[in-house]
């Protein structure tokens, strides 16, 4: 299990008829505040304020495709050549880190190979680096390559 230890978010909100929202640095823009978008952008400034990942190299819910199906990754990491290097699932803080959440993000890698896959619910945090075809589980997030 990865040890995650968050900043202070500082984030910016607003209440607007009674709903929650959010302002995302990255993608500039306000977003409705959900129990999986707390997780998201809590890792997203845990990623760049503890372990200095760069927020230009961190995209945030882009499309993919799987066969027919549209899916959207929750947070894709580049390495300093722009190559998909890191995913990393999120999921609201009730939701258990098993198989279905592993299978999830394991499908989303068809579509966009990476180094590094990592699952969380913003309480823990799985992750786990492709060496030779084998997941090979990590105990901390590497520097970016």
């Amino acid at each position: 299990m990865l040890v995650i230890n968050y900043p202070e978010p500082g984030f910016r909100i607003k209440k607007e008829k009674g709903v929650d929202w959010l302002f995302d640095p990255i993608r500039k823009k306000w977003l409705l505040l959900t129990p999986e978008e707390w997780v998201r952008q809590n890792f997203v400034q845990y990623l760049i304020q503890v372990k200095n990942y760069p927020a230009a190299l961190i995209a945030l819910e882009k499309e993919l495709g799987l066969g027919e199906l549209k899916k959207r990754f929750d947070i894709l990491v580049y390495d300093r050549n722009h190559q998909p290097w890191m995913m990393i699932e999120c999921k609201e803080m009730n939701v258990k880190l098993d198989e279905t959440v592993l299978q999830q993000v394991l499908r989303y890698n068809i579509s966009i190979p990476v180094r590094f896959l990592v699952i969380t619910n913003g309480n823990y945090a799985l992750g786990w680096e492709k060496v030779n075809n084998q997941l090979q589980p990590v105990s901390d997030l590497p520097l970016i390559d």
